[in-house]
């Protein structure tokens, strides 16, 4: 089976009179507007027969000190017959809404709720958008590189020392990164 077959993505994005095919890895994607998000959803089910909905996941560009991230909005669906896999993709700018694709794929729902919890994407026509994991009205988004996530500030950061270095003494001349989601140096002191 073939994750990103490339004919099926070709199809999909000559019938739709837009977007474009990317290849890496040996995988194909259809990488569509988002404003044609929900419509090669339609032409990838009806057209294409992608019945069957396999995941759909949301990944951001850029790093923890940046601002104004993007997301890749990337879905797998496949032809159960043929069991050949379509990657749609698409961009989802900084405060752009991302259309629901649950009218298409039933199975999505739990995925796009997953990713206005996680990530904080707001998703426009979903049925049912309540937190999987959090509490509601917390406003925590573990995935974005900006979240503060507390727990890294008052225990120690496992990726701080390389393999034979103590706590107490790092080697010289070496650069530390700060992972994400530390908060500032000085955070929390009062």
């Amino acid at each position: 089976m073939s994750v990103g077959d490339g004919a099926l993505a070709a199809m999909l994005v000559s019938e739709l009179g837009g977007g474009e095919v990317t290849e890496s890895f040996g995988q194909s994607t259809a990488h569509v507007p988002l404003a044609d998000w929900v419509r090669a959803s339609h032409l990838a089910r009806d057209m294409l027969g992608c019945a069957m909905f396999d995941h759909l996941s949301v990944h951001d560009h850029g790093g923890p000190a940046e601002s104004g991230l993007e997301w890749d909005v990337v879905a797998h669906v496949v032809v159960p017959t043929s069991c050949a896999g379509l990657l749609l993709r698409t961009t989802l700018p900084t405060g752009a809404v991302l259309p629901s694709v649950t009218d298409t794929w039933a199975g999505a729902a739990w995925h796009e709720r997953e990713a206005a919890e996680m990530a904080g994407i707001e998703v426009s026509g979903h049925p049912d958008l309540r937190p999987l994991l959090l509490a509601p009205g917390t406003g925590l988004h573990p995935l974005r590189k900006e979240t503060l996530l507390v727990s890294r500030a008052v225990r120690p950061w496992p990726g701080r020392m390389e393999p034979g270095e103590s706590a107490v003494q790092p080697s010289a001349g070496r650069r530390r990164a700060t992972a994400p989601g530390l908060p500032p140096e000085g955070w929390g002191d009062q």
